[in-house]
């Protein structure tokens, strides 16, 4: 009988090592081969555009379903790019950007992208940089100035990105339209609810950014952070918050908690902006709890994949020595 238990107990080790195996050696072929991804992307825009759209999004952090109809209506949409400002991933695991990066290639159109908060989770900011490139950079379209920042410390910029900063707004200034992204808000608009203040927490900084925003007369300054839609200005300066392309909402109230896009329609007549709602699933919870369990083992295997092995090993050995002293006990006791 105990022959038969110690059977099961070593294949039962045997099937885990071979899962785990199984799964690191999947994740290591099957994972996406990019570098410099927002420099590849940035290649495939016409530069010299005049009238043209692009759409701004952000915090899908890993969201199946509700980004996924995201990538379908920017497909259909007739926009000429897109920017994700940052939250892409639940945190910054190889294998959390592996999924990001597999729904993205349905993209029919370039995506550029920002750092969040969350990409700095687990040691992730390196795996981002491997992955997309430059942490903060810009580029220019026809008459418009496009400035991507990296605040997602969420507390300010270092000195050498204020400096950089301040260069490019400079430069800026002989362009007609000046677009600035960063993923933490200056400001939180919201007057209640659980999570007031989700936004620079250096206020000291954002004061001091805002006037230098409000100084070059920014067109248009959007963040994402909070998981919802408002608009408004602080100072001067006007801002969209747009953090609703699949992550968990924040709210119930529908004039600002739901999920969409920004869609931004640039001429020279002027810019106009429209908020495109996205259709998210009635089962949209369960599908984000299903998700989130199966990318959490698949990257816990995947990335642990020795340590595991180990694990499997040594408890295998424990129970298999406890059996043979407990057999030994018994056949001192017999005689």
């Amino acid at each position: 009988m105990k022959r038969l238990y110690n059977r099961k107990i070593l294949f039962i080790a045997i099937s885990l090592l071979i899962i785990t195996i199984g799964i690191k050696i999947h994740s290591a072929i099957t994972f996406p081969q990019i570098t410099d991804w927002n420099y590849r992307q940035l290649q495939k825009i016409d530069k010299k555009a005049k009238n043209f759209s692009f759409a701004v999004f952000g915090d899908n952090k890993n969201s199946i379903t509700t980004f996924e109809n995201l990538i379908n209506a920017v497909n259909l949409d007739d926009v000429m790019f897109s920017i994700d400002i940052g939250d892409l991933v639940q945190d910054g695991e190889k294998e959390k950007y592996k999924f990001f990066i597999n729904q993205i290639k349905e993209f029919k159109k370039p995506l550029l992208t920002a750092i969040g908060n969350h990409e700095l989770r687990e040691n992730g900011r390196g795996n981002y940089y491997d992955l997309f490139g430059r942490f903060y950079y810009s580029f220019t379209i026809g008459d418009a100035y496009f400035i991507i920042l990296d605040d997602a410390n969420e507390y300010n910029l270092d000195p050498w990105q204020m400096e950089w900063v301040k260069e490019q707004l400079e430069k800026a200034l002989k362009y007609k339209y000046r677009f600035v992204f960063m993923h933490v808000p200056l400001f939180d608009p919201r007057k209640e609810g659980p999570r007031i203040a989700h936004n620079l927490k250096d206020i000291r900084f954002a004061n001091q950014l805002n006037s230098i925003f409000d100084n070059y007369n920014i067109t248009m300054l959007f963040t994402s952070h909070i998981h919802s839609f408002y608009c408004g200005v602080w100072s001067k300066t006007h801002y969209i918050i747009t953090g609703g392309a699949g992550a968990e909402l924040v709210g119930a109230n529908p004039e600002h908690d739901f999920y969409h896009y920004i869609k931004v329609n640039v001429s020279d007549a002027g810019v106009r902006y429209e908020v495109k709602k996205i259709k998210s699933p009635d089962f949209e919870v369960i599908d984000r709890l299903m998700h989130d369990a199966w990318i959490y083992a698949y990257s816990f295997f995947a990335i642990h994949y020795m340590d595991v092995a180990l694990a499997i090993i040594i408890l295998y050995l424990s129970l298999y020595l406890l059996l043979v002293m407990e057999k030994k006990i018994i056949r001192r006791h017999r005689c």
